[in-house]
This record gives structure tokens, sequence and C-alpha cells, in this order.
């Protein structure tokens, strides 16, 4: 009999490139010594400017005459948490020619892609990247987070409800650090440190309409949790 599969709770390292290059509002492109800040991407992401193709596809112009290309990208939380940096990405490869930030779009062929957070180093290939979906929530997560925090504030320590193992003595605040298809994540903060919680949604988010529902089934189930405790919700 096969065994089935354990239910995600989180992305995996392809989701989280592609969904970061997917609503990235600006990158640095380095291409032959030079560094260019593109900082409107016009909501088409990264790739809208630069079109990924894998080596020695399409007729392109050998490699030994091209260029070698690095992007660089930052995941920077919407929320004023401690250390607001979550995420960069890397992604090198080789251009036919040194970059030039007035042309709408260029072909690169691609190298690898490196995604660099608080859990280490991972690499990506292109079919990793091409095989993964953006996440349905990455557009709208900056908007809801700061939603939350700005105009609905005593929800979160109603969330703290749902942490386990309870958090420690002596944290002075938690902030909700990210969201994505799967869960919130959030950030408890102390005098010296931080650490991160991740609250998964009953279900994966496939739509954008789905979320809120699940964000209320956290809510819901943070409630459960203070009546058994007798604890106010």
């Amino acid at each position: 009999m096969r065994l089935s599969r354990l239910r995600a709770t989180r992305p995996t390292r392809a989701e989280r490139v592609r969904s970061i290059l997917t609503v990235a509002h600006s990158m640095t492109v380095v291409s032959d010594g030079r560094h260019a800040e593109v900082r409107r991407l016009d909501g088409t992401g990264a790739m809208g400017r630069i079109h990924l193709h894998a080596p020695d596809g399409g007729g392109h112009a050998p490699s030994a005459q091209r260029v070698p290309a690095r992007l660089e990208f930052t995941d920077i939380a919407p929320t004023s948490v401690r250390d607001r940096l979550r995420a960069r990405v890397t992604v090198t490869g080789l251009l036919a020619a040194p970059y030039d930030d007035t042309e709408q779009s260029t072909c690169m062929e691609f190298g690898q892609a490196v995604l660099e957070d608080a859990e280490g180093r991972t690499f990506v290939d292109l079919e990793e990247l091409e095989e993964a979906e953006p996440d349905p929530i990455a557009a709208c997560e900056a908007g809801m987070l700061t939603h939350l925090v700005d105009d609905h504030a005593e929800l979160v320590p109603l969330l703290l409800r749902l942490v386990l193992p309870r958090p420690e003595r002596g944290m002075t605040r938690a902030v909700p650090l990210a969201m994505d298809r799967y869960g919130v994540t959030l950030r408890l903060e102390y005098a010296r440190a931080h650490r991160d919680v991740r609250l998964p949604f009953p279900r994966p988010v496939t739509e954008i309409d789905q979320a809120g529902p699940q964000i209320h089934a956290l809510l819901a189930a943070a409630r459960r949790v203070s009546h058994r405790n007798g604890l106010p919700a």
C-alpha cells in the first residue's frame, strides 16, 4: 500500500524563488563590470524584462562570445520587524551583449538561481524554476500584512495562542513577518534575539479569494484554544 504524501506546510525553495522574481519591484543587473539598478518593473516582474532560456537553446551566439551577468533581488518584509531582509535571490547566466537598461526585454542563458535566507543557501535549476508556480498570495502579501498590523493589531496576540511550544518569557512583541499560500509566519522578538514561527492554514490557498477564509479559520482555531484554556480571546 502506498503511503500518502504529507501535506505541504511551506513553499518549496523553487516556489519561493519564482514568487520573488514574479513580484519584484526592482533588481540589480551586474554585467560587464557595470551595476544597473532597475527600479520600476511595471508590474511585470523580473521575468518580464529578462527572459531566461536553457543553455544553447534558441540559436543564440556561442557561449564564448557572451557576457556573464548576475541578477540580484532582495525580499524585504513589508512590516516593521527586526531584520526586515527575508531573503536574497541571485540569478546568474550569459547575455549576448552587456546589459542595456534602455531595452524593454533581454534574453539570458540561465546558469543558476541561488536563494539565501535564514535557513541557508539553496540552488535552483531552470527546470525546477519553470515547474514552480508563483504563490497566489505573493502580489497581495504586503497589503494584507500591513492591513493586519495597522487595522487589526488586536488579532496578532490571538494568533499567538496557536504557537507551540508557547513563546518563552521575555518576548517583547510579535509581528507578522510573511504570508504565503500555506500559512502565516510570525516573528517573535526578544531583547537580544528573535525567532520565527509558522501557523499553517487548514488547507493551501490556490486562488487569492481563498486567503480571507483561511485566515479566518486560523483565528477561529485560536479562539477555540483560548476558550479551552479559559483565557480571553
